[in-house]
């Protein structure tokens, strides 16, 4: 579910509150997870189900809960991440760039 406005009240009008969702190529969002107005599902993230999203979700990240939180990473291919980054499919190797940010080695 997609929220529209920042603060949803019956019978209130928000149109003025709309703010812009992004959802980037091949992010997955699980059944009955709410995403908020105004977020930016990076590329590839994995969203579980259920999970109430509230903030921006990092490329690659895997994130549950109620907020959501980032426990791990997903390869573009949907694979889990270990410790060592490398794909389980592809042996792709990816690193992290940054505090939640990931990428990879080309």
């Amino acid at each position: 579910m997609f929220t529209k406005v920042v603060n949803t009240r019956a019978g209130v009008s928000g149109k003025h509150e709309f703010k812009a969702t992004l959802v980037r190529r091949g992010a997955m969002i699980g059944a009955n997870a709410t995403i908020d107005c105004g977020v930016e599902l990076g590329a590839y993230c994995f969203i579980d189900a259920g999970v109430v999203v509230t903030k921006d979700v990092p490329a690659f990240a895997l994130v549950v809960g109620k907020p959501a939180r980032r426990i791990g990473w997903m390869s573009h291919t949907g694979e889990r991440f270990g410790p060592d980054l490398v794909c389980p499919r592809t042996s792709q190797r990816y690193v992290e760039s940054g505090p939640d940010r990931l990428q990879p080695i080309e």
